[in-house]
């Protein structure tokens, strides 16, 4: 098991480089990020000059990447145009944007999972049409017309939660966005986990287990569930990165100053630092959130060992 997370580290390592590297050439490609600073009046050639010296930006593009990745290995993300580090940003936005995706997850997981045994077991009956038409609505319609008619029926028609978050952003305030934001990867789950659960019911370990007249109950949590849910974990392991960095739409509609609010206003604003530092951490999450994934695969199957 040692072993192998070792050379999955190590292949992680080309892999961040690689997607830093394009990351950064989109980003820097997208314009001139000191004339979007100076927006509708053409800046002072002479000012303009000592901008791009300052931010290094009258460097090559690929010396850009290498002092920028020097300096990202050292804590240092870069300065904002408005002159505060991008490492600030990150301390206030990253945590808010955390507890909504973990809210998301729960719901994901919990919610998900549990309509997709519900609807495996019982394939073919109404509760399994009815689960199967809902979760292609939820998919079929754009989160933010999810997002707003939520937000207007619970937090403004019926009162229950608040149309709009606070700058702390309490968990108790991030339980309508989360189920926003989790709509969708929870629909995908639910059907995941169904066809899995339902083509598992035929296995030959499922009849052995229920021959040897095991409680039903457990048949379908320590044998049925279990082998069902590698694909559901899979999905759900790169669903994290995706989450927190698709939460643009739902912190938008909620007024959630998260990584989406800050990704949103730095490409608004043609913030090089600033997009390109927190889609670095974002890479980040992917690479670590896809090695717990396979690490779970031998917790799930005992048959999948690790050399």
């Amino acid at each position: 098991m040692g072993r192998y997370v070792i050379r999955r580290l190590l292949q992680m390592i080309p892999v961040f480089i690689g997607a830093t590297f394009l990351i950064f050439v989109m980003v820097y490609a997208l314009g001139d990020p000191v004339a979007a600073f100076f927006g509708d009046r053409a800046p002072d050639p002479a000012t303009a000059a000592q901008i791009r010296h300052q931010y290094g930006l009258d460097k090559p593009l690929w010396h850009q990447y290498l002092d920028y990745m020097g300096n990202i290995f050292t804590g240092d993300f870069g300065t904002a145009f408005n002159g505060q580090p991008v490492t600030e940003l990150m301390k206030s936005a990253f945590p808010v944007t955390l507890r909504l995706t973990l809210v998301a997850i729960f719901f994901e997981i919990v919610i998900g999972i549990t309509f997709g045994v519900i609807t495996g077991m019982r394939r073919g009956r109404p509760i399994d049409t009815s689960v199967l038409l809902m979760t292609l609505v939820v998919i079929s319609i754009p989160v933010f017309v999810l997002g707003y008619v939520l937000q207007y029926v619970i937090a403004v028609q019926w009162g229950i939660g608040e149309p709009s978050v606070s700058p702390e952003a309490p968990l108790n305030e991030l339980i309508l966005p989360g189920i926003v934001l989790a709509l969708v990867s929870l629909a995908y789950v639910t059907r995941l986990t169904r066809t899995s659960i339902a083509e598992n019911t035929r296995a030959d370990y499922v009849r052995t287990a229920v021959a040897k007249g095991l409680p039903r109950r457990r048949v379908i949590l320590r044998h049925l569930l279990r082998n069902s849910l590698i694909p559901v974990i899979t999905f759900i392991g790169t669903d994290i990165g995706g989450l927190m960095g698709g939460a643009i739409v739902t912190e938008r509609i909620f007024n959630i100053q998260g990584v989406g609010y800050q990704l949103y206003q730095g490409i608004l604003r043609h913030n090089s630092a600033t997009v390109v530092g927190f889609v670095t951490i974002l890479v980040i999450v992917f690479l670590l959130a896809n090695l717990l994934v396979d690490l779970l695969y031998a917790v799930l199957d005992p048959r999948i060992r690790y050399a």
